[in-house]
């Protein structure tokens, strides 16, 4: 079985194609079950964020498993297969392994170094775990990414090469004006209590605003964001929750809007946009940071209103400066591809070296059965020594070669070597497949529910 990863982003595609691709809590679920159910398939995990539609898979086959893979995405995103293809991406094996390092550890976010992106691969990893979907090779695989990510943000700068898409989003608002001089003293309406919108709460409190207020469709999570805001210790910002029905009137309050739900269609349309600006003499500051957009891009046209959506932020972010940490990350990225390619392949002969030591004590055991027969007057004590003289001996012949297969297993091209154990000491294949089965289930115990 290969890594397989088929996806878009705002690399590849348009805003406006990932916008219509975006799939809801549902659609990525049903897309995880169809995947494993497809021929090709054995594992699923799908990493799907504001600006990037990514499905990975564990195959047996490289172009049946590309197909299936397409077309899946297709359907659930509801755009057509045709007119998807030409923006799909898809990396095989090693090649996808360093893709996920790389956007682990913010290498291809919209805004180089953003370390938001290591949520979303958590979020991914634990829905996967929670469908069961997740199996030895995507839990290893997106463990060792999140470290990969952290390790890339504290050795190196690679948090100065960029920001949060809300810092980013903040800064583009402000038009050049230091954020927290711009925020102090306004009216802040956050539309959604999700990671992103939560994250963007945080950061308008901090920056100095007089008030917040929160609107989601469940409201427990929009009293439980204003319980964090305004809990002992923190920022001191007064915070209330609203209904989603109450955001029309918050409108005409507000000063900065951020909205980041899951909604599929249009939570602030233009006719709401231009009657809360009706008579107003302040200018009304949107942040839409949702994909599919919660605002309506008519707002950009409308006097007094500045909007700045993912459209916006790509086009911003696209002359942003590199710093020289990111070549540092590359290099960790690199290495760490190499690392995890190797334990894989060293991996995957464990279970026929297992399987070749529990036919050697077999053999052992057969050989003193025999003896002792043979022999009928050896006493305990002679038994036992004959016995640890034979385990002995045939540890010895086993020790230098099982130890050199696994280190020539686990160097590029090193498949083959456990094909060539199992064939030189005629192994029995069911033994292998039990050991692997085994040690697969003891994984899954141990990995479940671990993020």
């Amino acid at each position: 079985m290969s890594l397989l990863v088929v996806g878009l982003s705002h690399r590849s595609a348009p805003v406006s194609v990932l916008e219509r691709a975006a799939l809801s809590g549902d659609a990525r679920a049903k897309l995880l079950h169809d995947t494993l159910a497809a021929e090709p398939a054995a594992e699923g995990a799908v990493l799907a964020t504001c600006n990037r539609i990514e499905l990975y898979a564990d195959v047996d086959k490289f172009h049946a498993g590309v197909a299936e893979l397409s077309t899946l995405l297709a359907q659930h995103s509801g755009v057509g297969l045709e007119e998807l293809t030409p923006y799909l991406y898809v990396h095989y094996e090693d090649r996808a392994v360093h893709h996920l390092f790389s956007v682990a550890c913010g290498l291809d976010s919209m805004v180089v170094g953003e370390g938001q992106i290591l949520g979303q691969i958590k979020d991914a990893l634990a829905v996967g775990q929670d469908l069961h979907t997740a199996g030895r090779l995507l839990n290893d695989l997106f463990q060792q990414a999140l470290r990969v990510g952290k390790r890339a943000h504290s050795e190196t700068g690679i948090d100065r090469a960029g920001q949060s898409l809300v810092t980013f989003g903040l800064e583009q608002l402000a038009d050049g004006t230091d954020v927290a001089e711009w925020a102090k003293g306004k009216r802040a309406l956050v539309i959604g209590a999700g990671s992103m919108s939560s994250l963007a709460a945080a950061t308008l409190a901090r920056a100095g605003v007089a008030e917040i207020v929160v609107a989601n469709r469940t409201a427990a999570r929009a009293d439980r964001l204003v319980e964090i805001l305004t809990e002992p210790g923190a920022t001191g910002v007064a915070a209330r929750a609203v209904e989603m029905v109450a955001v029309g009137d918050e409108l005409t309050r507000a000063d900065i809007v951020v909205s980041c739900t899951g909604a599929t269609g249009l939570v602030l349309t233009g006719e709401a946009v231009e009657a809360a600006t009706h008579d107003r003499t302040a200018p009304l500051h949107l942040l839409d940071l949702a994909m599919p957009r919660d605002i309506d891009a008519a707002a950009h046209r409308m006097p007094g209103v500045r909007l700045v959506d993912i459209e916006s932020l790509a086009e911003a972010s696209a002359d942003a400066p590199m710093a020289a940490d990111v070549d540092r990350v590359r290099d960790i990225v690199s290495d760490e591809v190499a690392a995890f390619g190797a334990a894989q392949r060293a991996a995957h002969i464990t279970p026929t070296v297992v399987a070749l030591r529990a036919m050697a004590a077999d053999v052992v055991a057969g050989e003193v059965a025999r003896l002792e027969g043979r022999l009928p007057g050896l006493d305990d004590k002679q038994r036992a020594e004959i016995t640890q003289t034979v385990r002995r001996v045939v540890d010895k012949l086993l020790h230098a070669p099982t130890v050199r297969v696994k280190q020539l297993a686990s160097e590029p091209g090193g498949a083959g070597y456990a094909d060539a154990l199992r064939t030189l000491f005629d192994l029995d294949p069911g033994t292998v497949a039990s050991v692997s089965r085994a040690d697969l289930n003891d994984g899954d115990v141990k990995n479940r529910g671990r993020v």
